[in-house]
């Protein structure tokens, strides 16, 4: 695996609707090994095995969080909205990268300090905070920036003892990375099935990507990676989240949207390849793309295996690679498993 290439995959900004940096070194990679690299209008990548039935979708979106510039004021400063699913308190004191006019522009979340406030306002509110990227009017402002412009925390990715990487985009560069990963897998030890690693788009905000690649590829079976919170930290509550852990390896939902028999698939190669992993349950849905997939044209039997994951949805997510690893040869040894006569019916 290769950490230089998921740090420029982690680096590059790419928040919902925005997502063409990290796509182009996505696609970049694929093309080293794939038969065939696509794209389409949702801002999919594709990245294709050619063979034989059944066809097979390995999906990880490749979006991430960030902001959206809603308004800015007559002296500069700039009023945004969140793009996907924040912790407002996350963003106070944060550097942030708008994808700017003529390049980035670099601006910092501003809000009145503690000792001016009163109890009643010490919450922040997304609404309560701002982005100050130096200037002094609206005019200089919009030279750089215009409404809609998006951005995302300034955060470099970080490598840390025992294989771990911190980033602002963990969710989910990773999943994108280890579909693809799988793929190489695959690329060097061809299955006999059709398969297509696509680092989705929207994922944090619509599902579009998901439903588009899905309805386009026409697979039978599809494993979407993504990832899921751990609870091997302080206050977790494992009675609510189930069990994952740094180390602990993949972690294969069951439920709602996974099929009974991926599922079981999964799990059965897991033991035969000496793979460790956990098991989480989805009662209804799994706030995946598999929530999308599964729905397409006459149905998709879907697995959802996911990477362990520490602070989702803040400037520095932590997963660890060897989860990673695991991930990317367990769908490696599920592609080769199938054939033509592999049937994906519940009975």
């Amino acid at each position: 695996m290769s950490l230089e290439f998921l740090k420029r995959m982690l680096n590059a900004p790419g928040p919902s609707s925005q997502e063409t940096a990290p796509a182009r070194v996505w696609r970049d990679e694929a093309a080293t090994f794939a038969d065939e690299i696509l794209t389409d209008v949702r801002g999919n990548s594709f990245a294709v095995l050619k063979g034989g039935v059944p066809r097979v979708l390995l999906a990880g979106h490749i979006d991430e969080i960030g902001v959206i510039v809603s308004y800015i004021d007559d002296d500069g400063f700039i009023s945004f909205a969140g793009v996907g699913g924040w912790d407002p308190q996350v963003l106070v004191g944060q550097r942030i990268r708008l994808l700017g006019k003529n390049g980035d522009v670099v601006g910092v979340i501003g809000k009145k300090p503690i000792h001016l406030m009163k109890k009643d306002e010490q919450g922040s509110t997304i609404e309560s905070l701002w982005i100050d990227i130096g200037v002094t009017s609206r005019a200089a402002a919009l030279e750089q920036i215009r409404i809609g412009t998006v951005g995302v925390i300034d955060a470099a990715a970080y490598e840390l003892p025992n294989g771990r990487v911190v980033s602002r985009s963990i969710d989910n560069r990773i999943g994108a990375y280890t579909v693809l990963e799988a793929l190489r897998l695959l690329a060097a030890d061809r299955p006999t099935a059709t398969v297509a690693a696509v680092a989705t788009a929207q994922e944090e905000i619509t599902f579009a990507g998901a439903y588009t690649a899905a309805f386009s590829f026409e697979p039978e079976t599809a494993i979407v990676v993504d990832v899921t919170h751990c609870t091997d930290y302080p206050t977790a509550d494992k009675k609510l989240a189930g069990e994952a852990k740094l180390g602990g390896g993949p972690v294969l939902a069951a439920g709602s949207v996974n099929s009974p028999v991926v599922h079981q698939m999964l799990l059965e190669l897991a033991e035969r390849e000496n793979i460790p992993y956990t098991v989480k349950v989805n009662p209804a849905r799994s706030a995946t793309d598999g929530d999308a997939i599964h729905l397409s044209r006459a149905g998709v039997a879907v697995g959802v295996v996911s990477i362990p994951n520490r602070y989702m949805h803040s400037p520095n997510e932590m997963i660890q690679m060897s989860d990673v690893d695991h991930a990317a040869q367990l769908i490696a040894a599920f592609v080769r498993s199938l054939s033509a006569e592999t049937d994906f019916i519940p009975r």
